[in-house]
């Protein structure tokens, strides 16, 4: 194993998987909760790994949750009803 590798997997922490419910959501809003700092003052090797460990935690949520539940507001027909709302057709 390389250096490089080394250092790619000690970032990467616990897998995901192995988290309990409570876990992987208190990891989540860590993550989550420091997003703004790490990418206006992180190093770029600080953000790469911050976007890889978010991409982890986000996939195994999703992996749990494939039927969670989505706000009519969230989707893109919603997006575009809000902005019909307002009576301004966007051209």
């Amino acid at each position: 194993m390389s250096e490089h590798d080394e250092r790619a997997t000690a970032t990467t922490g616990i897998d995901p998987d192995r988290f309990s419910e409570d876990q992987l959501m208190q990891e989540l809003e860590t993550i989550h909760r420091t997003r703004h700092d790490t990418l206006l003052h992180g190093s770029d090797d600080a953000l790469r790994a911050h976007n890889e460990r978010m991409a982890q935690l986000e996939g195994e949520y999703l992996r749990r949750h494939p039927r969670r539940l989505v706000s009519a507001g969230r989707t893109r027909e919603g997006a575009r009803e809000r902005g019909h709302a307002g009576g301004a057709t966007p051209q």
